[in-house]
């Protein structure tokens, strides 16, 4: 077998089928990951892997992001989660997911400028938003309008140099926001809010989410830092459906603005970009007295209830990105007087939860979902817009591995097989001899 890859460690794992031994190389990362390299496997064997979820099959090699679920680590191009929240801004985050370093002093002014510039949308494009009824869905308004980008930038669809895709970037990552605020203001019939140049990334979008005609919405520092941090948090966390789904519709040779739509698409379900809301819903039940804290924790054990936004498919250990969101939704609540009941309850079940064996057993600590909801409804967004908010939080990650995808000369269409199970042939019935 032979596979030309920089990160062939020499080693090489052994299978044997029918009695006959096949040699598969072996694949080391940067982080001491090891897998088995299949590429050649069917060719050289006539069998495939079968991997359902593909929880244990690697689709790409990639330098943007590291996650190590059992220790509870994150990292954005080698620098850890807690140290890009702590002192960085989801702009800076952006120019480093995308670009793969931190921004200099001008290159972080000529990225917030850029992004300025590009925040209008097309006066044409803003007449799509006419055509979808009040009660659409803002996830269907904001996938529709990102894929409809396209059509007013064709000049776009090809990107032939590094200048065209930061201003492809640039026109994503600033009008998502402009697009995600108007649906809202579709769905609430209130006037659209034009972007206001003078205004921070998070502060323009609270602007054109809030404010109305000669009333202008001031959030406060603490507010506008946790919408910062929650897009931050969101940005990238490697090979997810939805970021999977980018790279999958990238292998066709697809634009960035189709590319980056489908992943809104597959963010939209509950199981992924949905999941903070089933947090409110839940939080919202015990709140409203169907049941005790206590309650609910042993409906829960005898699996009448899913005890939402616990656990999480990567992390065995305490989501990094919670602990973080945690203290900024005290900070805002605090520098705010938002009294919310919602907090209270969350605190209190995280605490019974963290002490109680049926779940540090089961390793179901809070992650992401159980207080990104919190922040969100501090800030007046309403749940249907969640998954929206995850969407302009995961753009920068998305592009960056859609950028990855394009230029790393693979070109290998994704096209995974399957294990047939269905009826072995048969003769065709015609019409009139059918019973």
């Amino acid at each position: 077998m032979q596979n030309d890859d920089k990160s062939l460690s020499g080693k090489t794992a052994q299978l044997i089928l029918d009695g006959k031994t096949y040699d598969l190389p072996v694949i080391v990362g940067t982080e001491n990951e090891h897998a088995i390299d299949i590429r050649c496997l069917r060719t050289d064997t006539g069998y495939i892997t079968y991997d359902p979820g593909y929880g244990n099959t690697g689709s790409c090699q990639s330098d943007v992001t590291f996650v190590d679920g059992e220790n509870g680590i994150l990292r954005y191009r080698g620098y850890p989660i807690e140290d890009i929240a702590a002192q960085g801004t989801f702009i800076e985050t952006a120019y480093l997911l995308i670009f793969g370093e931190l921004p200099t002093r001008a290159q972080r002014q000529e990225f917030r400028d850029i992004l300025s510039e590009q925040e209008l949308l097309h006066e044409g494009l803003r007449h799509h938003f006419e055509g979808f009824p009040s009660s659409g869905h803002p996830m269907a308004i904001l996938s529709a309008v990102i894929n409809a980008l396209g059509c007013y930038h064709p000049d776009l669809l090809e990107l032939s140099s590094q200048e065209d895709f930061l201003r492809a970037a640039a026109k994503i990552i600033s009008k998502v926001r402009t697009i995600a605020a108007w649906s809202y203001r579709k769905a609430q019939g209130l006037p659209f809010m034009y972007p206001d140049p003078k205004l921070s990334y998070c502060r323009n979008f609270l602007h054109m989410m809030h404010s109305i005609p000669h009333r202008q919405f001031e959030p406060t520092d603490a507010q506008v830092r946790a919408l910062s941090l929650f897009f931050l948090l969101h940005a990238d966390h490697e090979q997810n459906c939805s970021c999977s789904t980018v790279r999958m519709v990238q292998s066709t040779e697809a634009n960035l603005f189709a590319s980056v739509s489908a992943g809104i698409c597959a963010l939209w379900g509950r199981l992924h970009g949905g999941a903070n809301a089933g947090v409110i819903k839940m939080l919202e039940q015990i709140n409203q007295g169907e049941a005790t804290i206590p309650e609910y924790i042993e409906r829960v054990k005898r699996k009448e209830f899913r005890l939402m936004g616990f656990g999480h498919r990567i992390y065995k250990s305490f989501d990094p990105r919670a602990k973080i969101l945690r203290e900024a939704a005290h900070d805002m609540l605090e520098s705010t007087g938002y009294d919310d009941p919602l907090l209270d309850i969350a605190l209190e079940l995280a605490e019974v939860a963290l002490n109680d064996e049926y779940f540090t057993e089961r390793k179901l600590y809070p992650n992401v979902d159980f207080y990104s909801g919190i922040i969100l409804r501090a800030l007046n967004i309403p749940v249907n817009m969640f998954p929206v908010m995850f969407a302009i939080g995961r753009m920068p990650g998305w592009i960056a591995h859609w950028h990855e995808a394009a230029r790393d000369g693979v070109n290998k269409i994704h096209r995974p097989r399957q294990i047939y199970t269905g009826l072995k042939p048969r003769t065709y019935i015609p019409l009139d001899s059918r019973l």
